[in-house]
């Protein structure tokens, strides 16, 4: 892509994310967030309506009566965006491509993290950690990371959902609010990761799918490939059962990571490519509240 196609691209997303980020996003982002990371404060008396659950118990007892802890918020946050490059991604049969909806999230995400004064750094990943930048502010720090999602090209294009988890648990040495961004294709179990992850961090995922992995269309002989292994193959979408059994593996398959993150206690939302994501992402960041 040229340099001057890059530029008008990342304009163009920066008018429309920063405007929904700004508009809409920025009060649900500080709701959703705020309090996520605590700093304790002070100690003081227990008082009617206080939550029993911060009752410091070493100073109740030395004084004989209760008393209980006081946080107060920590002013910033840092947010980091996992985002899958692999080849799944780059498919797309309705209004856009998965990896172009993956972008506009991200840079939404992102802006909202900003005007909230907090950091943010992204993780791009396929069965590799493919590059890694580390959590900044900025608007200039912004177009960067959209600059390099619109125009970044991966060494591999299969997925790795449990190692590049695994880099964020190891990488980040405090807590931070993490985004998985991805189709969730991934052959391998990550709920192991994403569990352990989730206990030392404050992670979310955010899934996009094209409307075609969930039902497949009666227009007879269609040829498909795996964009991840470059298996190609002639199926005929015309047989029912076909499609049936097509269906079925894709609600299989959901069930499946609801119950991952479920277990986890992952919040997470799914977002098709011919959905505006704008209510997804805004019943994500209410359930948080």
């Amino acid at each position: 892509m040229e340099t001057t196609e890059i530029l008008k691209k990342v304009r163009k997303i920066e008018i429309k994310t920063r405007g929904l980020s700004q508009n809409i996003f920025a009060g649900q982002y500080h709701t959703a967030f705020k309090g996520r990371g605590m700093a304790f404060s002070e100690v003081r008396e227990y008082q009617f309506g206080d939550d029993v659950r911060d009752i410091d118990w070493n100073v109740t007892a030395r004084f004989h009566r209760p008393y209980v802890k006081v946080f107060e918020e920590e002013r910033e946050l840092t947010v980091m965006l996992l985002i899958d490059v692999s080849g799944s991604l780059e498919f797309g049969t309705s209004r856009q491509m998965k990896r172009d909806m993956a972008t506009e999230i991200a840079a939404t995400i992102a802006f909202s993290a900003i005007q909230n004064n907090d950091k943010i750094g992204v993780i791009f990943f396929s069965d590799r950690i493919e590059k890694y930048i580390p959590p900044k502010k900025g608007r200039k720090h912004i177009l960067y990371i959209i600059r390099e999602l619109l125009d970044f090209h991966p060494e591999s294009r299969k997925t790795d959902i449990g190692m590049a988890v695994a880099f964020l648990t190891r990488m980040m040495k405090r807590r931070c609010t993490s985004f998985v961004i991805s189709d969730f294709y991934d052959r391998k179990d990550f709920s192991k990761e994403i569990e352990i992850a989730n206990r030392k961090h404050d992670l979310m995922s955010i899934q996009v799918y094209d409307p075609r992995a969930k039902q497949l269309p009666n227009v007879g002989l269609m040829k498909v490939v795996d964009a991840e292994t470059g298996h190609e193959m002639v199926i005929d979408t015309a047989n029912a059962k076909l499609r049936r059994a097509h269906t079925s593996y894709w609600l299989s398959r959901e069930e499946s990571l609801k119950q991952v993150f479920s277990r986890s206690r992952v919040d997470w939302t799914s977002i098709a490519t011919n959905q505006d994501f704008v209510k997804s992402l805004l019943i994500l960041f209410k359930q948080r509240t």
